[in-house]
């Protein structure tokens, strides 16, 4: 076939593992190359795709006269129309079945730990575990008749009962490909969706704010290096995150800015760590006279007066002069042992809790 500049034209298949254009969507030939079987079309999404049609791309023209007698699919642009029903039909079945697999797994019906439950399933997602993956609803139609299978969700999809049966086994299998592939992928989409929200120590997702996400100028979850433990998995688990905004890097480790409310739990869990290491020395056999200058040698002592955090290291520097006032910024925010302690970005997945009031993901 001759395509002219400025048809009309809908994809019906492309053998490009890249491209984002689906069946069924429509654009305007910019130009043919007959030699070659080549044409270049703008797609209505404002890409920009040569179709070689010599190596398995196919389109077809789109035509402005509705669908003759012999059914829906004798026509380019019926048939382009059946492909976006049979996808959009694939996406809300592979929905739902995500969300009944959600329910047993990670949701109300599900028992034992769920939140390691959908860390271990998201993390086996990310990597393309298929331990993971084969555990995943998949569209599947073992032990029914193609056929009678295929015409049964064609229908639903299209309105049409009869046009199944006018379709070459070509266009029965590109249907069902469109309709499994849209199954699946709304599968996968879904369960990463629940899990991001049932591993989230908040309750959201917290995807966007990732430590490769965060840049300068960004708000993040800070850790320190100290606080990390190892989880039931192997994996780095930390018992607080702290919200703050990124503002400078020392020595590689991120200084990083926050309100008072989050300052104030800093300094709280620093005392947290420090009674800690009190009763371990008690427990010791350290003598109570002995307590306070072994936990001061050992652990930095912050406070507030008034509005200035006090950082007392004299005794873990053995330096008289290491003592520091952090008074807030012109924002009431403090950067609590910033250039000093050894703070980074963390994974808000791996937090046990989060302090701080987190951004939505249009505003990270």
């Amino acid at each position: 076939m001759n395509y002219q500049p400025g048809q009309r034209v809908a994809l019906v298949h492309t053998n490009d593992p890249h491209t984002r254009l689906r069946p069924g969507d429509t654009g305007t030939v910019r130009y043919h190359d007959q030699r070659h079987h080549t044409v270049e079309v703008a797609w209505d999404s404002g890409s920009t795709l040569t179709m070689c049609l010599d190596t398995g791309d196919r389109i077809a023209p789109v035509t402005t006269i509705g669908p003759p007698a012999g059914g829906l699919v004798d026509e380019a642009a019926g048939w382009a129309t059946a492909l976006r029903g049979m996808r959009a039909a694939g996406t809300e079945a592979g929905r739902t079945a995500a969300e009944r697999w959600a329910r047993d797994t990670i949701g109300a019906r599900a028992s034992g730990d769920t939140r390691l439950a959908a860390r271990r399933i998201l993390a086996g997602v990310e990597d393309g575990d298929p331990v993971v993956l084969d555990t995943l609803p998949r569209f599947t139609l073992a032990g029914e008749s193609v056929d009678t299978a295929g015409w049964e969700l064609f229908a639903d999809a299209t309105g049409d009962v009869s046009a199944w049966f006018g379709l070459s086994t070509l266009q029965r299998d590109e249907a069902m490909t469109v309709y499994r592939d849209a199954y699946d992928t709304a599968v996968t989409d879904h369960v990463t969706e629940r899990c991001r929200l049932a591993a989230s120590p908040t309750g959201t997702d917290v995807s966007h704010l990732h430590p490769d996400r965060v840049r300068i100028g960004d708000v993040g979850v800070f850790g320190g290096d100290w606080a990390r433990t190892t989880g039931p998995d192997g994996d780095d688990r930390i018992a607080v995150g702290f919200v703050g905004t990124l503002i400078d890097f020392w020595n590689g480790w991120a200084v990083f800015a926050c309100t008072r409310p989050v300052a104030e739990e800093i300094v709280a869990d620093q005392q947290h760590h420090r009674d800690q290491h009190r009763h371990h020395l008690r427990e010791q056999g350290v003598p109570a006279g002995e307590l306070d200058r072994r936990v001061d040698e050992a652990l930095a002592d912050l406070s507030f007066d008034g509005d200035v955090i006090i950082a007392d290291q004299r005794a873990l520097a053995d330096d008289p002069d290491a003592i520091d006032r952090i008074t807030p910024d012109r924002d009431g925010r403090y950067v609590v042992m910033g250039h000093t302690w050894c703070w980074e970005a963390v994974d808000p997945y791996a937090c046990d809790r989060i302090i701080g009031d987190l951004p939505d993901p249009d505003q990270a």
